[in-house]
């Protein structure tokens, strides 16, 4: 009875694989990205498509799901180039190893992340009959007390080969010296290693629309006691990732991403405004 408390998942990665689901029940084809196995892990009550997180965030579920869309095609990139190494930082239930095993077989993919969200997940796995396999490394960190980088080392992770690494909705909740000290060490990583990382705008800089949505989700994440710490603008991020003295930097942008999996949708589907991506190098020499 005790571990059925305990084994409770991170309330933002349940909303986070609910919204994904929900994009292939009720938003038109072609879908963004078709993930219903989060759904199938949670195994959410009748009628949770009519939750006020569901139903009233249209602009949300969009910027999710072209989210993950867009770090799966730099996975997919990077490992035909020859990288076998994929962290995912902050990794929530992602079910990319599950969903892609064509490209997930031939990778090492550790998934860092909270000891409970992981535990949860694969309590969920083994009962849905997905198991574990072993090219996939759950790397459980309390971030308070633990290093993750060192708890990645002790997974098996190989430091002198190259990698890529992701990390989405973790930054709000960072400060802006444990963002820059990240960055630090992901820069270390050996040469031809990939970043892809979120962040987030400030208020001002959000499409007026999605304005009032950004001030209630800021309210809301206060009551629960997880603020939302730290945002950007484009320049500042990327002064951040040169600092840390990246090869290469660029900003992928809200218009950046509506070009490439929104142009041609005739449902009005399309992202909010609040979340740009750095995606970013290492050094290509040693």
């Amino acid at each position: 009875m005790n571990d059925q408390i305990l084994l409770q998942p991170d309330n933002t990665a349940v909303r986070t694989a609910l919204w994904r689901g929900l994009h292939v029940q009720i938003d038109d084809a072609p879908y963004v990205l078709e993930d219903e196995i989060g759904l199938q892990l949670i195994a959410p009550e009748e009628g949770w498509q009519e939750r006020p997180d569901m139903k009233y965030t249209k602009r949300l579920r969009a910027s999710i799901v072209a989210r993950s869309r867009f770090i799966e095609d730099v996975i997919i990139r990077e490992s035909e180039k020859g990288t076998h190494q994929y962290v995912i930082l902050g990794s929530g239930l992602d079910t990319f190893a599950q969903r892609r095993q064509d490209i997930a077989s031939k990778l090492q993919i550790f998934e860092i992340d909270q000891p409970e969200t992981l535990a949860w997940k694969q309590k969920r796995l083994e009962e849905t009959g997905y198991g574990l396999p072993k090219n996939l490394h759950f790397v459980p960190v309390d971030f308070e007390v633990s290093s993750w980088w060192n708890e990645l080392i002790k997974a098996g992770f190989n430091s002198d080969k190259p990698a890529v690494i992701v990390c989405t909705g973790v930054t709000l909740y960072l400060t802006k010296e444990a963002i820059i000290s990240t960055l630090k060490q992901i820069a270390t990583l050996a040469p031809s290693s990939t970043l892809a990382m979120a962040f987030y705008l400030p208020i001002d800089l959000l499409e007026e629309e999605d304005q009032p949505m950004q001030e209630m989700a800021e309210k809301g994440a206060r009551e629960a006691g997880t603020p939302f710490v730290s945002f950007f603008s484009p320049s500042e991020v990327l002064f951040l990732a040169q600092d840390a003295c990246f090869d290469r930097t660029e900003i992928i942008s809200t218009s950046d991403i509506r070009n490439l999996y929104f142009s041609d949708r005739t449902d009005g589907l399309t992202p909010a405004s609040g979340e740009i991506f750095l995606l970013a190098t290492t050094s290509f020499s040693v």
